[in-house]
Formats: structure tokens, sequence, C-alpha cells
């Protein structure tokens, strides 16, 4: 192809008339001489207009490319689909007469598309994580990296004996530690139709079989969310991280829940610069209970010698 177009730059007059004047029909890849009609070249690539877009329907207008291959649907995007509207690529209507033909051909798609029990077994469950995720509001990257552990527990059989929605689930929670997303086993198991004690056996089993290299989570990654709910500043936030790294390096965090130490942190914080929460406010945005954030924020105080006035 390289080669081709070396060829192609070298042409510039017709060796049938001699005429200068050569055209790129980009539609059918060919160089034409408009004099003569000679095709002098084809299947040479459309370099185009310049693909450069500075919003998102520009970059709809202008891209040539259909829709990218994603993890999350079974057969990865690729399929086609047969519209439900009986009209054509032009917007036409389709006759009457044939529109049985066409019911006839979706019906075929609708089953072609799952084809046996394990293609079945992808489409329910990706469905199922596609809803997980839209309730719990996860990034894209979050929910193609759930796809790809549960596909390698479906290639590893780790399916047998487990609920779908628990391994949707667990894939689900391992995504949000590994992408740098936290979310606590109580908030993946409230938007999942199993209990939170089966989501965290699953998920130990398939870190243990798949070997997840996923490591503990800190307060520090759920303090900007918890500020974010409880609709705190900025300067809450970075006080409260503050607190958090000098816990840290007093080693005051370890052997306690991320989520009581970093709600803690908040409600030092938020009283140190004058935005106050109730205990009740932190405790419901964190999930954790008043006494924990209560048992917390005196250690915290104590040993960090923050002096605080209720």
């Amino acid at each position: 192809m390289v080669k081709q177009r070396e060829e192609t730059e070298e042409i510039k007059v017709c060796p049938e008339c001699s005429s200068h004047h050569l055209v790129r029909d980009y539609e059918r890849g060919e160089l034409v001489c408009e004099d003569c009609g000679l095709v002098l070249d084809d299947q040479f690539i459309d370099q185009g207009p310049e693909w450069r877009a500075f919003d998102v329907e520009q970059g709809e207008k202008r891209a040539r490319t259909g829709a990218p291959m994603t993890y999350t649907i079974h057969d990865k995007g690729l399929s086609t689909e047969i519209s439900w509207k009986n009209k054509d690529s032009y917007g036409k209507s389709i006759p009457t007469r044939n529109r049985a033909q066409l019911y006839r051909l979706r019906k075929w798609q609708r089953r072609i598309r799952v084809s046996n029990a394990t293609e079945r077994n992808l489409a329910f469950a990706l469905s199922e994580l596609d809803r997980m995720a839209s309730a719990m509001g996860l990034p894209r990257n979050v929910r193609e990296t759930a796809a790809m552990i549960y596909r390698k527990a479906v290639n590893k059989n780790l399916i047998r004996g487990r609920s779908i929605e628990g391994v949707v689930a667990a894939s689900l929670y391992a995504a949000c530690r590994q992408c740098g997303v936290p979310r606590t086993l109580d908030e993946v198991a409230s938007s999942s139709r199993v209990g939170r004690k089966e989501i965290g056996r699953t998920y130990r089993f398939m870190t243990r079989e798949l070997k997840l290299k996923l490591m503990p989570t800190k307060p520090q990654d759920y303090v900007q969310r918890f500020c974010s709910e409880l609709k705190l500043s900025g300067e809450v936030q970075t006080k409260a991280a503050e607190i958090l790294k000098d816990a840290s390096d007093k080693e005051l965090t370890s052997g306690r829940g991320p989520t009581g130490v970093a709600a803690a942190a908040i409600y030092i914080s938020s009283i140190l610069c004058n935005e106050r929460r109730t205990q009740r406010e932190v405790a419901d945005v964190a999930g954790v209970t008043e006494v924990t954030i209560r048992n917390r924020y005196k250690e915290l105080t104590e040993k960090l010698g923050i002096e605080i006035q209720l």
C-alpha cells in the first residue's frame, strides 16, 4: 500500500492525452483524468479533510467509523441490529408486501445474536452489570473493567454453583477497587439483588482464583465523594486530607474501617472551617453509625492534638 501511494504521488500527467487535469474520486478510490476519462490509479487511501473536532457534535458529524468495541455487550458490539422502524436506509417506508420478510429477518437476527448458553449467560449478566453501574453512577472505565473480570470468571468456570447476580456484583466491586473509584460492600449490595455476605464471599473467591492484586482502600479515597455529597467546600476537603495524612503518619488508620476514619476527618474539618455538619448527616453519607464517628473523632483529636470548640 505504501509503494502504491508513492507511485500515486508521482503521477502528475495523463499518459494517454498528456493532460494535467487529474481528479481524485474519493467515492470510488480512483485517480481519473478529466479530459479523456482514463483511470490512472485505484484503491488508494482517502486522507480526507481535517478530522479534528472541538466538541461532541462535531466529532459525531466527522466520524467515519461505527461504535467502538465494548466488553459490556455480550458480542462486544460487533454484530448488526435491524431497526424496529419499517424504513430503509434512505428513510423511505418499506412496502407492505415486504414487511413480513423484514419481521422474519428481525426475529432470526435476535436468535442468531444469542446462539448458545454461554452467550445467553453473558447477555443476562452484562445487562445486570449495566443496570447496577447506572444505579451507582459509575464511569465507563469501571464498567469495562468489571465486564472483563466477569468474562475471565466465565472462562475459568467460576460461575458454576454461584448466582449470576452475586458474581456480577463481586466483579463490579473488584473493578471499583481496581480503578480507584471505591464503593463499600453495602453500596454495592443496595444496588444488587443479593446480600452483602454473598457478595463478599464471592469477591474473596474470585480474587483468589483470578489472582487479582488489589490494594486495600484508604480513607483518602472516600473524602472527595463524601464532601461532594455533603456539599462542603474545597477548603474542608483539603483540611480533611491533611488530617488523614497526619493520622496515617502516626498509624492511627491501620486496623480501622476506612469509611469511618474518613467520616470522622470530614466531621472535624467541617467544624474547623465553620461549615459544620452533624454527626447524623456525615454518618448517613458515609454509611457508618454515629457511634463509629464519635469513637474515631475522639481518637483523632486526642492523638493529633486538635482542639475543637463545640
